[in-house]
């Protein structure tokens, strides 16, 4: 099981990103995929997930509103797009699946002026 992210992204604030994750190794729609970040000195915080089999997503309370899961089926890839960013969203995105026992590398999101 592998999940590769996509590169580091610099934002300003008030923009939008979307990072991805491209999954291989297993059958993509027999797993939710979770996503989790972690911003500097800070512990893990989680955003929500998607199942990719039928699009359900359950987001974060903190997150709504601002947060969209996605999920492609047809190249087995899933993504996050955050929105209206804030100098708070820096921090390391990481996408899980397997009941969190397999994880992407991270995608280092940086909101700055």
């Amino acid at each position: 099981v592998q999940l590769a992210q996509s590169g580091a992204e610099l934002r300003n604030p008030g923009t939008s990103v979307k990072v991805s994750c491209k999954a291989s190794g297993y059958t993509f729609i027999n797993y939710y995929i979770y996503w989790v970040r972690q911003a500097p000195g800070q512990g893990p915080e989680g955003m929500g997930r998607i199942d990719p089999e039928d699009g359900g997503t359950n987001y974060a309370q903190k997150f709504q509103g601002r947060v969209t899961f996605t999920a492609d089926t047809s190249t087995s890839t899933a993504y996050v797009e955050l929105s209206n960013l804030r100098s708070e969203d820096t921090a390391v995105y990481y996408c899980a699946t397997g009941g969190f026992a397999f994880w992407g590398q991270g995608t280092q999101v940086t909101v700055s002026s």
